[in-house]
């Protein structure tokens, strides 16, 4: 009935399913919040010093991501799959070892693994780039990419930036 008094029991329930409630709401949107940032570009200067750069080079760890462009401290020890971006254009800064790179061409067995990233098992009729240490390439948006060979241990930064 309205504005009949609530035993102890029932306005505690009242109160803890209002602060329930607000807790609820207060957690979406925080969460809403920190992934609306996650996804905005910062807005000051950042800086990844050196021995947080080891760490990622380490573990071949993703530095910085955000809706306009990611940065990752790549690792490789083995070939990989072929890569095709619909949306990024991806800049390759080599810092240690050496690796056989092929551009271009036709991928093969390419399969979808997300919206506009493709993978394949190799390329045919590419061109072939002999990557070492102090190396930058530039890989276009479309532009199939494989590292078919990697010679020890390879490092290199990544940049992607997305259109």
């Amino acid at each position: 009935c309205p504005g009949a008094a609530l035993s102890p029991a029932a306005n505690e329930f009242k109160t803890s399913g209002m602060k329930s409630t607000a807790l609820l709401f207060l957690l979406a949107f925080g969460l809403v919040a920190r992934a609306t940032a996650a996804d905005l570009a910062p807005a000051g200067v950042v800086m990844f010093d050196h021995a947080q750069l080891d760490a990622a080079f380490a573990k071949g760890l993703p530095l910085l991501f955000n809706s306009g462009y990611k940065v990752s401290a790549g690792r490789r020890v083995v070939p990989g799959l072929v890569e095709l971006h619909e949306h990024d254009t991806d800049l390759l800064y080599v810092t240690e070892g050496t690796a056989t790179f092929i551009t271009g061409g036709t991928m093969v067995d390419a399969k979808a693994t997300g919206p506009g990233e493709y993978r394949g098992t190799s390329i045919t009729g590419g061109v072939i780039h002999h990557l070492t240490k102090g190396d930058l390439i530039v890989i276009p948006t479309g532009t199939p990419h494989w590292f078919s060979q990697v010679d020890g241990t390879f490092l290199y930064l990544i940049i992607k930036v997305t259109k």
